[in-house]
């Protein structure tokens, strides 16, 4: 049944700069507002929360939505996705953000708590794996390193046993907490399970203590979204990849094709149907859809594809007429 359940919900997504476009070609559902004409405000209040990487982008679209709207307020918290969901089930917010999709474990306690939701897909990331300024040794590292790395249980603490070329430099890690879906999702990816990662790691939801800590120490390696590499590039060094088919580093042209591999992955933005039967949810869901390239650029994350964006548009006017 919760199968089913989770096979009904909608998936929401948009594109680059041919936004306009695809907007002409798929059109919101009426009622619209015409060509020209001022879009109506909205008021109220809407609460959201969860992972620290989608939070940026919530909060760049809520800021040029307050602006658009003055009688509105989008609070954005960052508890991390897993955190967000379990506030999100409890019917404590009207958003959650979520740099996975939701577990089945997440879905039954909606569904028992009668939390009814839609997916929107808002934005494509790639998870960067960075190193200190100072350290020239490391460039690209496989899957399977980083696996020797993070594993469970894993021994490596130098890089010289990362690959015997490698310099004895001490080897500490920082990484998010196991609340945050970008745990889940590098675990998951790297490790190949879920919670199959060493725990001997510095942790913190907070993205900008993993950046001072990697920044701080010469021997040190972390992970989380690009936004975070890119807003912190002057300061950080991103390695390659190599999934199997090359060294590639995460970029937007790589994450949009999916040649990042296997760290590229689509983030969300989770919303109660009720909510959404209010005016102010609905118009900035629309607003988000409008905007995402902007948005995307804005928060440093990488914009949605063409076919995303009409999916997006297709799957908010089923929501409106549902509502």
């Amino acid at each position: 049944m919760i199968q089913r359940f989770i096979g009904r919900l909608g998936m929401l997504a948009g594109v680059v700069s041919v936004a306009a476009a695809a907007f002409a070609a798929v059109g919101f559902a009426k009622p619209a507002t015409p060509a020209g004409t001022a879009v109506p405000q909205v008021a109220g209040r809407i609460e959201s929360d969860g992972s620290s990487t989608v939070g940026p982008y919530t909060q760049a679209a809520a800021e040029g939505f307050e602006r658009a709207n003055s009688g509105a307020k989008v609070v954005v918290g960052i508890s991390g996705t897993g955190g967000g969901f379990e506030r999100f089930c409890k019917g404590e917010t009207d958003l959650a953000n979520a740099s996975r999709p939701i577990k089945y474990t997440e879905a039954v306690k909606c569904q028992q708590a009668g939390i009814r939701y839609i997916q929107f897909l808002v934005a494509n990331d790639g998870l960067s794996v960075v190193v200190n300024r100072a350290n020239t040794w490391a460039t690209c590292l496989t899957v399977d390193e980083l696996k020797r790395i993070w594993d469970k249980g894993s021994k490596v603490d130098s890089w010289k046993d990362v690959r015997p070329q490698f310099p004895d430099v001490k080897l500490k890690l920082y990484g998010p907490g196991t609340d945050s879906g970008t745990f889940d999702f590098f675990t998951e990816k790297i490790n190949g399970r879920s919670k199959q990662s060493r725990s001997d790691y510095t942790a913190s939801e907070d993205d900008n203590v993993l950046v001072r800590g990697v920044q701080g120490d010469q021997g040190a390696m972390g992970y989380f979204g690009y936004s975070y590499y890119v807003e912190n590039k002057s300061k950080l060094k991103v390695l390659r990849i190599n999934g199997g088919g090359g060294c590639v580093a995460p970029s937007v042209r790589a994450v949009q094709n999916r040649t990042y591999r296997p760290l590229s992955r689509p983030l969300f933005i989770y919303v109660k149907r009720e909510s959404f039967r209010r005016p102010v949810v609905a118009a900035f869901i629309r607003y988000v859809i409008e905007n995402e390239a902007k948005i995307a650029t804005k928060a440093d994350f990488i914009a949605l594809t063409k076919a995303q964006l009409a999916k997006a548009k297709r799957q908010y006017n089923t929501a409106i007429r549902n509502r």
